[in-house]
């Protein structure tokens, strides 16, 4: 799936914010957004810069990001939640975020629901990343 630069930077900024939420950014999140960065063809210097600077950087807004598309959207979540859920602590603040990012992009509650039960259900296993079914154009 092709997407815009647009939608590719919201969702790395989206996903940034998200695992500021709990004020620690643990290593399993590091290397998740490292890897997302990859995919989204971030250059790894800006990716680690804006991994170590996230905690403290005031002017990332907690604007809830909107995706052009429902199905980026969905893809965001479903990433959001195997990131946030990668520390085995998912924090009310980390969930009140994308359950905003739910609302903001029309999506069904219950099928956020459905998605965070399948997550939590099959964290044990190695997850793949929607991310990786996409590429900026």
């Amino acid at each position: 799936m092709k997407i815009s630069i647009a939608d590719g930077s919201n969702y790395f900024r989206g996903l940034l914010i998200l695992i500021r939420k709990d004020h620690e950014i643990t290593q399993p999140e590091v290397d998740h957004m490292v890897r997302i960065g990859k995919l989204l063809g971030f250059e790894k210097e800006f990716v680690d810069n804006c991994i170590n600077d996230i905690l403290d950087n005031e002017y990332v807004a907690d604007t809830p990001p909107v995706f052009s598309a429902p199905d980026i959207a969905k893809k965001f979540i479903k990433d959001g939640l195997a990131v946030a859920l990668s520390d085995n602590d998912f924090h009310p603040d980390e969930e009140k975020w994308l359950v905003q990012i739910v609302e903001k992009n029309n999506l069904s509650h219950q099928w956020y629901l459905t998605q965070k039960q399948d997550v939590i259900f099959n964290s044990h296993h190695s997850h793949r990343l929607e991310v990786e079914d996409m590429e900026m154009e």
